[in-house]
């Protein structure tokens, strides 16, 4: 599925599933994050992800991995702005971890929003209830996106929040945003897709 939308800003962008092929747009998203947006995303200063990391990001199954990334469908190179992941928990099947990244050029415009419905969307349709996503407690974009899914802070351990996302209640939260020109082709698209 591909998803043709827009940012706040009404930049054109592109939401398609992640796959083996897109190794190097991963490495030149990494690469393009500030080492502090580096740092809140993976808690590691690393300038580039080792081999095994970028192969676990782009070994999607749709099911107990589930990955989304938005492009810049304006621009020729179509570069990579933003990705979104869901790891099933083996031992708690109802329940992914969810991670989000978007370049430091394109923090603030929605993207990250954007790229959440999506991935709430298809963690819904895969049979997923909640999403379980570590925050560092300086990471205020991470902390505001994931409280206004309705997050639930459940623990702090080695100075990481643990937070808890019921799919449910978020998908009616973001449905709710009249505001948001961008989420209504999402939701639209997954409708026609998928009802």
């Amino acid at each position: 599925m591909i998803i043709h939308t827009q940012l706040n800003d009404g930049t054109p962008v592109c939401i398609r599933q992640v796959g083996k092929g897109d190794e190097q747009l991963l490495k030149d998203g990494i690469a393009r994050l500030s080492a502090q947006s580096r740092y809140l995303r993976f808690f590691s200063g690393m300038r580039e992800a080792p081999p095994q990391v970028i192969k676990a990001l782009v070994t999607v199954d749709g099911h107990d991995h589930i990955a989304w990334g938005a492009l810049r469908s304006d621009l020729p190179e179509t570069p990579a702005l933003g990705v979104v992941h869901a790891f099933r928990d083996k031992d708690d099947p109802d329940t992914a971890e969810f991670s989000v990244a978007v370049i430091d050029e394109y923090h603030g415009r929605g993207l990250a929003r954007l790229l959440s419905a999506v991935l709430l969307l298809d963690c819904q349709r895969e049979g997923l209830e909640q999403l379980a996503v570590n925050i560092l407690p300086e990471n205020r974009p991470a902390l505001t996106l994931a409280r206004s899914l309705g997050a639930h802070h459940t623990a702090l351990e080695a100075g990481v929040s643990e937070f808890e996302i019921d799919i449910a209640a978020a998908l009616a939260s973001l449905r709710a945003e009249a505001d948001v020109p961008g989420l209504a082709a999402i939701f639209d698209k997954f409708e026609r897709d998928t009802g």
